[in-house]
């Protein structure tokens, strides 16, 4: 059982970091963005990809070594939802993170470089998307861990 809570315990932190990440960059995408905010999106982009990894590491032990187990989850049509949910997330989180990249590369070679408001735009856009859809994964989370479905 303390394993269990354990391994709970870390998923939970991680995705609560995760939305942290999020939310920063959110917050940063903003039209008057500046040449230190190009960097911290970069910082909190790699923070959230840590995260994203952490959850899933986290959530694949859980499945695996849970007090639940694989035989509780696998034929749960919750369980796949989620999975399906966390991958079209992870999947939007692509276009932003290429302009972060592209952004922070740009600043490193041309000081003071600040992307045009429409780039910052549509950055925001796809973040903005991602939280949206991830609003969904708590109510899949609860109705898999309730059996509901089954």
């Amino acid at each position: 059982m303390l394993q269990d809570a354990l391994l709970a315990w870390i998923h939970y932190l991680a995705i609560f970091l995760l939305i942290v990440a999020m939310t920063a960059q959110t917050v940063l995408l903003r039209p008057d963005i500046t040449p230190s905010v190009v960097r911290r999106l970069a910082l909190y982009d790699r923070l959230y990809l840590a995260c994203a990894v952490a959850v899933l590491i986290t959530g694949l032990l859980r499945l695996s070594l849970g007090a639940k187990g694989a035989a509780f989850y696998m034929p749960n049509p919750w369980f796949h939802a989620k999975i399906g949910l966390f991958v079209l997330i992870g999947l939007c989180s692509i276009p932003p993170t290429l302009a972060f990249l592209r952004w922070n590369k740009q600043a490193r070679t041309e000081p003071g470089y600040t992307p045009d408001a429409q780039q910052v735009k549509r950055a925001r856009r796809w973040v903005m998307l991602e939280a949206h859809l991830l609003v969904l994964l708590p109510l899949f989370a609860v109705l898999m861990a309730r059996g509901i479905g089954m």
